[in-house]
């Protein structure tokens, strides 16, 4: 690739960016007072991290799904949660059931 072309990208990017802030700072602070404003921004946090997470625990790496220990891992971390376990104990769940499902292969 030309470096030219990735200086360019990456001058625009920053420039997107510093816009994409600029415009969030623009924003009046009665907008940002109303109840469903505020709901939304406590819970798009939450949605998007879930997004990460599942993306990267399913994909083969060529955007194809896969089925493979994380995906038990991620599994079984759902049921400790589920069964309000401590967030230490839900990452060590996933993390032993994603290794032995390692060891036994898969």
């Amino acid at each position: 690739m030309d470096p030219a072309a990735v200086w360019l990208a990456i001058g625009l990017t920053a420039v997107g960016c510093y816009l994409v802030k600029l415009l969030g700072l623009s924003v009046p602070a009665g907008a940002l007072e109303r109840p469903l404003v505020r709901r939304l921004a406590a819970l798009l946090p939450v949605a998007l991290l879930a997004a990460l997470t599942a993306i990267q625990t399913a994909d083969g790496g060529d955007g194809s799904p896969v089925l493979d220990a994380r995906v038990a891992g991620l599994a079984a971390a759902g049921a400790a949660v589920l069964l309000r376990a401590p967030f230490l104990l839900v990452v060590g769940v996933a993390v032993a059931v994603t290794a032995g499902v390692r060891a036994l292969g898969g």
